[in-house]
């Protein structure tokens, strides 16, 4: 078995491991394997009478944990296996607390430790009062649009909307049992978002062909209720475009991207992104829209698990729950599903779905053949050079793919072949000569 999250092998013990030790207890609890090397191959160790006494004492003098200590052997070779139980509170080492994630062990400081000793003792960011904060820092206008919308939806009862503010922000958890606004109360509902982060806007950009060619840009500085509407308003007006086209007589001027696709998009970074980090980034390129949020997947999940049927695990518990009762998102964890949906639906590839960067981004192509996705695709580098010779020209013929990929008439012969039996490109014109290849249509 490969190292995981849960497992890691180590060829000979050292006290320095006492720190994976410490990362797994502050995480999802593990085995650590002691004479077995990278590749899980059991080498032995050789004074493991020594250890099975030294590993358990020093993990309980040095971390305050018990952990199971088991022999083991194999072909003759002994190795130990270390069962590291998941810990109700922080552990440290030497007053440093380590944590395990994906199969790296790493230092938690600033912000991720405060995240971790809340979630110990069963607090989120999302629960933490914001000092100097009251009721009328917040905006009226879209406490009354989200119980207008809520009671629509029939999921508050309609006496709410004569209901005292301050009872409906309890009732929805955003409020401490000291009577102190949340962080989240602040980030749905606040005038002033900088009373809990600088970084709660969400920046838009219009990008040329690269990262680095910024054209123009919008930062949506407002409280994230107000949001996914203000994000898209500014997406129609400034960053999209409507073609043109007619079903019968009647006149169609759908977005690029499919708008409810988009918007669920929206949604999803804005109530799951991790507020105590940096901002929710939307780059909108001439073939793609690209939208990052902060925040990796919680452990539960996967991105292929995404993509079935899955359950819900928001970051935000109660600022999820404030935007299901709007009627704005589904409560089943079928956000990823439904964009997927809308892609099809629509006529456009699926979107691209990752993590990168210590965050989550979702991509949407407006066709295919993009450089980035095409890389993904197992094809020649001179067979993704003719797609996009067809995206830039409109059709390529043979003559002109041996040129651009200098090759023999044979290879190109074959090359277009393959990408026809691909479906991604078909023949056009007459047989001989006079046939080019343009997009599969």
């Amino acid at each position: 078995m490969a190292e995981n999250q849960c497992i890691e092998y180590k060829q000979s013990w050292r006290d320095e491991y006492l720190k994976w030790i410490c990362g797994f207890a502050n995480a999802q609890g593990g085995k650590i394997f002691i004479g077995i090397d990278d590749n899980g191959v059991v080498a032995g160790v050789d004074d493991y009478k020594r250890l099975m006494d030294d590993i358990p004492n020093k993990a309980v003098n040095h971390l305050g944990l018990v952990v199971d200590v088991n022999l083991h052997q194999s072909e003759g070779k002994h190795y130990i296996e270390i069962i590291v139980p998941v810990s109700s509170v922080p552990i440290a080492y030497h007053g440093v607390y380590h944590y395990r994630s994906g199969s790296t062990k790493q230092e938690l400081k600033g912000v991720a430790l405060q995240n971790l000793l809340l979630n110990k003792i069963g607090k989120k960011w999302e629960d933490m009062p914001v000092e100097g904060a009251f009721h009328k820092d917040l905006n009226e206008t879209s406490i009354q649009t989200f119980i207008g919308k809520a009671i629509e939806k029939d999921r508050i009862p309609s006496s709410a909307a004569n209901l005292d503010p301050e009872l409906l922000l309890k009732n929805l958890n955003l409020v401490t049992e000291q009577g102190q606004l949340t962080n989240a109360a602040v980030l749905l509902f606040g005038k002033n978002l900088a009373k809990v982060t600088v970084t709660a806007s969400l920046k838009i950009g219009r990008f040329g062909r690269s990262s680095n060619d910024l054209l123009f840009q919008d930062i949506i500085e407002t409280n994230i209720f107000d949001m996914p509407d203000k994000v898209m308003d500014t997406l129609k007006a400034k960053y999209l475009i409507r073609p043109i086209s007619y079903k019968g007589l009647e006149r169609m001027e759908p977005l690029e991207y499919p708008e409810p696709a988009l918007r669920e998009a929206i949604l999803n970074a804005i109530i799951h992104k991790d507020y105590s980090s940096t901002y929710i980034f939307l780059r909108v390129y001439d073939d793609r829209l690209h939208i990052w949020n902060p925040g990796n997947l919680p452990e539960e999940l996967s991105i292929e698990e995404l993509k079935k049927n899955h359950s819900s695990y928001p970051r935000n518990r109660n600022i999820a729950n404030v935007f299901f009762k709007a009627g704005y998102i589904e409560s089943w964890g079928r956000g990823t599903n439904k964009i997927i949906e809308a892609c099809n639906e629509a006529g456009r590839p699926e979107p691209i779905i990752e993590e990168e960067q210590g965050g989550f981004s979702i991509t949407f192509l407006k066709d295919i053949y993009t450089e980035e996705f095409l890389r993904k695709q197992n094809l020649q580098v001179r067979q993704i050079n003719a797609l996009l010779y067809i995206k830039k020209y409109g059709s390529i013929n043979n003559a002109q793919y041996q040129e651009l990929a200098k090759v023999s008439k044979r290879t190109a012969t074959r090359d277009l072949q393959e990408l026809t039996e691909r479906g991604l490109i078909q023949k056009s014109g007459t047989t001989g000569k006079g046939t080019s290849y343009i997009f599969h249509l």
